[in-house]
């Protein structure tokens, strides 16, 4: 079987690459000539344990190739991003619209495509329609279907083969087609719906996390007023054997926790009113935290005398990953510089290299220089450093909870 995969991103590789290791011809396309060419020569251009092994193995014998054009395949899978745009974050499908648009050239009689990319209700439906308005003749003779990942990085390799998969077809038959292919790799339940269901199943895995994420945010502003460690408090409760709260942090980020419930709240404004209080809730939890720095900085300066070293520790949206996208930490560390009036601000994220903005910094470096520390993401390396009374430690992802 020969497969096309319409984006090398942090899914589409990793996906990519199992299939090719389960006797799959893999077709890989991106538009950045980067990622083709690190592809071709066996490089990861993302950071996933594990993967970067598989990738050698399926370039080296040729099951998986990257270029910036599909092929001709046997099935056709869209992992593209989907952003929202403007102020009321209405969903921007228009890069699941090209990578559509550019494989129906190639569909023929008997060909599966499937949208992983995490979409509004009703994407596969419309993209079924744009395709058969192209080739009217491929109506009723190929397969179409929903599959969205639900992988955790840092995890994926083992997740993508053991997570149970929703495969939502706009038919029967589609449905079907879909569960064929996964079942190549996929050693979790698969899970037959509609194309919808699949869709809005998506959408609320990720709103039900926000939500969670929100409460417990929420009572790190209530436990900051009150004088209470919000750690200790939070362990407390989940003694309770039903109750399991999350871990507050600096906010969501990421590109699915922290876009996905706005495909909803757009879609149904009157119905969706706590997901979008929960949204309100994550995102102001990034303006807190700035909040909370620039007066530490300020108190510093008055108490000192001179300006603070200051040290924000991590960049991506999660502990150790190198995922950036939706961080609130980048979005804080920014307003922060912004706002601190020439101190001297260091940026440590010991998960990338280099950043075109931020100037890194190693983070055993800065936490010894820095006279004000911020932990913004809780990357493993970070907990190994010990707690010291002569530094000011502003701790918003749990690295000291005592």
């Amino acid at each position: 079987m020969k497969a096309c995969f319409m984006g090398l991103g942090y899914i589409g590789l990793p996906t990519a690459i199992i299939a090719a290791r389960h006797n799959i011809k893999v077709h890989g396309v991106d538009i950045n000539a980067d990622v083709v060419e690190k592809t071709n020569a066996g490089e990861l251009h993302i950071i996933e344990p594990g993967l970067g092994e598989m990738l050698k193995e399926v370039v080296s014998n040729g099951s998986l190739y990257a270029a910036s054009s599909p092929a001709e395949s046997d099935a056709y899978f869209m992992v593209v991003p989907t952003p929202f745009k403007g102020n009321n974050h209405q969903p921007d499908l228009s890069y699941v619209e090209a990578a559509t648009r550019a494989v129906i050239p190639f569909l023929k009689a008997g060909d599966l495509y499937v949208i992983e990319s995490t979409s509004p209700v009703g994407t596969t439906e419309k993209m079924a329609e744009l395709i058969f308005a192209e080739r009217p003749e491929l109506k009723d003779k190929i397969y179409i279907a929903y599959c969205p990942e639900r992988v955790l990085p840092g995890n994926v390799i083992y997740e993508l083969v053991h997570n149970d998969r929703v495969i939502g077809g706009i038919d029967e038959p589609s449905t079907r087609k879909a569960m064929e292919f996964y079942s190549i790799f996929v050693k979790g339940t698969l899970h037959p719906t509609n194309a919808r269901t699949a869709e809005m199943c998506k959408l609320t895995e990720n709103s039900s996390r926000d939500v969670q994420i929100a409460f417990a945010n929420e009572l790190s502003f209530i436990c900051d007023k009150a004088g209470i460690n919000v750690w200790d408090l939070i362990s407390l409760a989940n003694k309770h054997p039903r109750v399991n709260i999350l871990q507050p942090g600096c906010g969501v980020g990421g590109h699915c926790i922290a876009v996905d419930p706005y495909f909803i709240t757009s879609a149904y404004p009157e119905e969706a009113k706590l997901i979008a209080t929960a949204r309100r809730v994550n995102d102001y939890k990034a303006d807190w935290c700035a909040e909370k720095v620039v007066n530490a900085l300020l108190r510093f300066e008055l108490e000192h005398g001179r300006k603070p070293v200051v040290a924000m520790m991590g960049v991506a949206f999660k502990p150790d990953i190198d995922d950036l996208r939706e961080s609130p930490a980048k979005y804080i560390i920014t307003k922060v510089m912004h706002s601190s009036n020439n101190a001297r601000i260091m940026v440590v994220e010991p998960n990338i290299k280099e950043h075109h903005v931020f100037k890194l910094t190693d983070y055993r470096e800065a936490y010894d220089k820095a006279d004000i520390v911020v932990f913004l993401t809780a990357h493993t390396p970070f907990r190994q450093l010990p707690w010291t009374d002569e530094k000011i430690i502003l701790d918003f992802c749990g690295i000291f909870k005592k």
